[in-house]
Order: C-alpha cells, then sequence, then structure tokens
C-alpha cells in the first residue's frame, strides 16, 4: 500500500515536472510582445488560414487534440478559444475548443483523481465542504453551474471535483455546455481579429481596433458575462 502510495506521488511530481518544463518552454519561444505584435498576427493568419483551407477536417482534429494537450497540461481555455475563432470562425471554433477542453479537462480529471486525490482533498476539501452537499442534490445540474459561474482558474476547477466524486459523463458534459457561452464570446472576438486583419493591410491604432463592431461586441458581451457570473457566484458559493 505505501508502495503504491509512493508511486503515485512520484508520478504526481512528474507530472507537475513536465507541466512546468512545457510552459517554461512556451513562453521563452513565444513572449507577450511578440503574439500581439500585428505583423506577426498578419504573417500567421495567412498561413494558418491556407492549412485549414487544404483540409478542413484533418486541421480540425489535430487543433482539437493540441486543445486537450493544452488543457491536461494545466493550461486554460481563453488562448486557444481566440485562436480557435481566428483560424475556424466563431461557430467552428467555439464547438472545436469546447470540445478540446472537455476531453482534456476530464483526462486531467481521472489523473488527478487517480494520482493527486489526497493532495487535492487535503487543500480543498474543508474550503469547499458546502459545494459537497449541492452537488449531492443533483450532480449535474450543479455540476453544469459550477462551471458557468467560474471564479476558479480553470486548472483548479478541473481537479476540484475529484473531491466531490462527480460522475465522468456528468463531468463531460457539465464542461462541454459550461464553458460554451464564454468560449464563445472569446471565439467571436478571434473571429473579429481576423476579419480586421483580412481587411487592413497596415497595422491600425488600439483605439481604431476597440472601436470596430466585430472587436467591441464581444468585449462588452463579456463584462456582461463577468458580471452575471459574479453575481451568480455569490449566491453559489455562500453556505
Amino acid at each position: 500500500m505505501q508502495r503504491m502510495k509512493s508511486i503515485k506521488i512520484l508520478i504526481g511530481m512528474t507530472y507537475l515536472i513536465v507541466v512546468s518544463i512545457f510552459l517554461f518552454w512556451f513562453f521563452s519561444n513565444f513572449s507577450i510582445e511578440e503574439i500581439t505584435n500585428y505583423k506577426f498576427i498578419q504573417s500567421n493568419r495567412d498561413y494558418f488560414i491556407n492549412i485549414k483551407n487544404k483540409n478542413l477536417l484533418l486541421i480540425s482534429i489535430l487543433f482539437t487534440l493540441l486543445t486537450l494537450l493544452w488543457v491536461f497540461m494545466l493550461g486554460f481555455g481563453s488562448p486557444v478559444a481566440l485562436l480557435g475563432g481566428f483560424i475556424f470562425g466563431k461557430w467552428i471554433g467555439t464547438f472545436l475548443v469546447a470540445l478540446g477542453c472537455s476531453f482534456g479537462a476530464s483526462l486531467l480529471y481521472l489523473f488527478g483523481g487517480y494520482f493527486l486525490k489526497d493532495l487535492i482533498k487535503k487543500k480543498f476539501a474543508k474550503k469547499y465542504e458546502n459545494l459537497q452537499k449541492k452537488f449531492k442534490k443533483n450532480e449535474f445540474t450543479f455540476f453544469l453551474i459550477y462551471r458557468l459561474v467560474g471564479g476558479i482558474p480553470f486548472a483548479i476547477a478541473n481537479l476540484l471535483p475529484i473531491i466531490f466524486n462527480v460522475k465522468l459523463r456528468n463531468y463531460f458534459f457539465g464542461t462541454f455546455f459550461g464553458i460554451l457561452p464564454s468560449l464563445f464570446i472569446i471565439a467571436s472576438l478571434g473571429h473579429g481579429l481576423e476579419k480586421t486583419v483580412q481587411q487592413n493591410d497596415q497595422s491600425i491604432s488600439f483605439v481604431e481596433l476597440i472601436l470596430l463592431p466585430e472587436i467591441y461586441t464581444p468585449i462588452l458581451c463579456f463584462f456582461l458575462l463577468m458580471i452575471i457570473s459574479i453575481l451568480a457566484r455569490k449566491m453559489f458559493y455562500k453556505n
């Protein structure tokens, strides 16, 4: 029993080390300044759109798998939703990102339930004890609300349900439908950015960018969703 526990801890630590190396590599190769540079976005826009047009199905599957891997490596949904909307449009982009995030989160949930369960219970069980009672009433409904209101970093939110022993089926579909609204808004922003880059060869100012309907509409929707989520969160997480 002790040996098995030691193996679980070793595998869990290895996973965390791999995640750290991956994140270090990613942010070492792509700086915030670089990925927000207009010329960088414009040149890569043509590259990605051309690849997508050549084989939509293959690129869709590959993008979904990469999203799955990103989430499994403790990534969050906003960057991939922005990229998904940019490459595939707001509708297909939202669907692919939601699918990839749901599978990635489910795999992380299974992994965490086997290797990190004791650690997660020790860290979070007491803090979120009031949620256990809610989940017991109607697991799927409350898990769906849990995903909709957010308020917890995505990686932790993926692992926290281990405490509540949420069924995998409820976990997957609750995640898929619960993250759709926020992903759609961010994917819409990515789609609007792609259209802006397509129509403007020269760089435009930040003010001009914000004043475009394709950009400010999803941003306003995002802030509205945030306000609704904050209000709903106070009710959901209260004792």
